[in-house]
């Protein structure tokens, strides 16, 4: 039993998202029962996994008396778009610094897709040219916002803590409730991971509900995958602890070998996923979180890691609005 009603929470996403069958895709790849979980369906703000995540988060936001939301991510951020909306939701005011990580200059990848939308929201944008100079940029706004008398919630990258892991516990009930009326098993969950969060979630609600589930992350994010296997642990743990779960058993597994030439960046296997989902399941994903992880699957299933008959699941994160931004990047044959 979980019970995560003592949380404070702001409703937000289109819940329970949509989980169906993708017979043609699975057809393709040799698998015989392939699933989706639709959470690209969340609805919020253009959809996507941190609608979940920020149920919790901003819920306990206000609940704490903020008046302002600073967060952080890459120029093409999906998480600073919805916790912008969030905020807005919420009467929260909106502050995201956008940091120059991709070595992409095209102004669709600028000026389009998330971003558009984080200046339709009027949000206050600020730049950092470099991943490294992000911190202490950070540290000094937050010193002038809390000097103005500011009530400010400073989420991390991907709102990827213990409270916002709670949306990922709760959409593993989900999960769990909707495969059991398909009578469907759960084998294998195969999902992006970046900045650990949503895999932890999901691995710490899993372990809560006795199920032996295997979670494969695709590490789209760091170059040292070790150390996304090592984050993911410590805040399935972290998380388990919250909801008073603590020992229940789990195993993490993180797969390196589909980031490319890192973050932001597609790969011949992202590409050829794209196209690959949305010309058999008419489903569109992105080239920097669910494609690569949809290759990452693709692979697995080219090479027998999954069994004969075991059931597989991929979890749709999100990100249509970052995948128009790669409109001047992309090019498919």
């Amino acid at each position: 039993m979980i019970n995560l009603d003592k949380f404070p929470q702001l409703s937000l996403a289109h819940l329970p998202t949509p989980f169906e069958a993708w017979p043609k895709l699975g057809a393709e790849l040799g698998l015989s029962n392939l699933y989706a979980k639709r959470d690209d369906c969340t609805g919020f703000a253009g959809g996507g996994n941190k609608s979940r995540k920020l149920e919790f988060l901003i819920g306990e936001a206000v609940a704490q008396g903020a008046d302002t939301l600073l967060t952080v991510g890459a120029t093409q951020s999906n998480h600073c778009r919805q916790s912008v909306a969030a905020a807005r939701k919420a009467g929260l005011d909106p502050h995201i610094v956008l940091v120059h990580q991709v070595p992409i200059e095209e102004p669709s990848y600028c000026n389009g897709g998330n971003v558009l939308l984080d200046h339709l929201l009027d949000a206050t944008i600020y730049g950092v040219d470099t991943p490294g100079k992000a911190p202490e940029f950070i540290a000094q706004l937050l010193g002038e916002m809390k000097e103005a008398g500011r009530k400010v919630c400073f989420m991390p990258p991907g709102g990827s803590t213990p409270i916002g892991c709670l949306g990922y516990v709760n959409c593993a009930m989900e999960i769990k409730a909707q495969a059991e009326a398909m009578d469907v098993a759960l084998d294998h969950v195969v999902l992006a991971n970046s900045s650990a969060g949503t895999h932890a979630g999901l691995l710490a609600g899993f372990a809560a509900l006795g199920l032996s589930t295997k979670v494969h992350g695709i590490n789209v994010y760091n170059s040292d995958a070790a150390k996304t296997e090592e984050e993911t642990q410590q805040l399935t743990n972290q998380t388990l602890e919250l909801i008073g779960h603590s020992g229940a058993e789990f195993s993490v597994d993180v797969h390196g070998d589909y980031l490319g030439d890192g973050y932001g960046i597609p790969t011949a296997g992202c590409l050829e996923a794209l196209q690959m989902v949305a010309q058999t399941e008419a489903v569109f994903l992105d080239p920097v979180y669910t494609g690569k992880a949809m290759a990452g699957l693709i692979a697995m299933a080219k090479a027998g890691s999954f069994g004969e008959g075991e059931s597989v699941t991929f979890l749709h994160t999100g990100g249509f609005p970052g995948l128009l931004a790669y409109s001047d990047v992309l090019e498919f044959g």
